[in-house]
């Protein structure tokens, strides 16, 4: 009998898999390679040619060295960050083995006068607010709020922020947080090798009176500067645009959205003061990864999914159509609206009539950038079905 599987072997997305689908990438990986190196050379350089020279120009000793070492224990925690932001799972949400029922019958090429095709999104409540979810074709369910689906990595992400070609990888809800402390941690190492470099050039001309003979004697501190004042452009512009991102509680896609298709008059239903908005950036738990990449796929086997109450059953068909079912287990409680379910008996042969449990809601649609469609396959608040 043929060994199953891994869930990561028969996974649907462009991701890259490592150590057994320990490590999870992005398509494009190989552009860490050269973040990673456009960190660690510069740092090589500083330590060699600026920092080893700068501890012997300090009476006491260990100042000199204090700066050495505080280089490279800053550098590695920041590689350390980025290596974390791009092997994580982002908040990939599971796809669907098929279509929710209020969708299996969906048909595009139906006419008006037959009737109109099953609506692709639906309204929820979200601190009091209709948020409009959508439904991804391509997963096969309907996306929670704040989540989106990446062309790229071919995937839905909850509070998908954007994919950063620089860490190879989407940046969502499990690891935003990493990003950050990379992005700002990258900007302080810049400002840190800046100033160390410009205090060596000054004690240089000192020595030697002029700045001219200063610069001929260490070429590369003016080189360093020189390449972490233009860095620090970009990552100290990065963070400070983040800062305010998180201030607001919105994200990169929220923010262009928001700016780009409905002006400045719409309203942030996330968020809730600008001190629980770091609260929940910087000291909220980051819930387990909702996939276990590494588990078989298995025929029968079922299990529950760590992020919420959806069950997800794990269904061995073939070996091209192995896939992460999962089914409607939701508890909806007062902020989800009451979904009403309908079905229509009929013989065969019969047409089904077209009808709607509601009217749509008055107040304008508070999409934001919510196109990240929801792992929740809960049935649709206003079905139209036709043959």
């Amino acid at each position: 009998m043929a060994k199953p599987k891994r869930v990561y072997q028969s996974w649907k997305g462009n991701n890259k898999f490592l150590l057994d689908g320990r490590l999870i990438f992005g398509p494009d990986a190989k552009s860490l390679i050269i973040t990673f190196m456009l960190i660690l050379v510069p740092v090589v350089v500083f330590c060699v040619f600026v920092a080893s020279n700068l501890a012997h120009k300090f009476t006491t000793g260990s100042i000199g060295y204090a700066i050495l070492v505080l280089a490279v224990v800053f550098t590695i925690y920041v590689l350390f960050l980025l290596l974390s932001t791009s092997t994580k799972d982002p908040g990939i949400v599971p796809r669907n083995s098929h279509p929710p029922e209020d969708v299996s019958g969906y048909d595009s090429s139906a006419s008006i006068d037959v009737g109109k095709p099953l609506p692709r999104t639906k309204e929820i409540i979200v601190n009091g607010l209709p948020v409009r979810v959508k439904y991804c074709e391509t997963c096969m369910l309907y996306r929670p709020p704040r989540c989106s689906h990446c062309s790229v990595c071919n995937n839905c992400v909850e509070r998908f922020d954007h994919h950063c070609p620089w860490v190879g990888q989407c940046i969502g809800k499990r690891n935003y947080r990493c990003f950050f402390l990379f992005v700002s941690s990258t900007a302080l190492l810049c400002v840190y090798v800046f100033s160390m470099s410009a205090l060596y050039l000054k004690l240089l001309v000192d020595d030697y009176g002029t700045a001219w003979k200063a610069i001929k004697v260490s070429p590369a501190s003016v080189a360093l500067m020189a390449y972490c004042f233009v860095s620090l452009w970009f990552v100290g512009g990065l963070t400070g645009f983040h800062l305010y991102l998180i201030s607001r509680n919105q994200t990169t896609y929220e923010n262009f959205r928001h700016r780009g298709l409905r002006g400045d008059n719409r309203i942030n239903v996330y968020y809730r003061g600008c001190m629980n908005s770091f609260v929940e950036v910087f000291c909220s738990k980051i819930e387990p990864s909702k996939n276990n990449f590494r588990g078989y796929v298995h025929e029968g086997a079922s299990k529950t999914s760590k992020g919420g109450n959806i069950q997800v059953t794990e269904v061995d068909i073939s070996d091209e159509d192995r896939r992460v079912k999962v089914e409607d287990d939701l508890e909806i409680g007062d902020d989800l609206m009451k979904i009403s379910q309908r079905r229509n008996s009929q013989d065969i042969g019969d047409i089904r009539g077209r009808g709607s449990d509601r009217s749509p809601i008055s107040r304008s649609e508070l999409d934001f950038g919510f196109g990240l469609e929801s792992q929740f396959s809960s049935r649709s608040e206003s079905r139209h079905s036709g043959w």
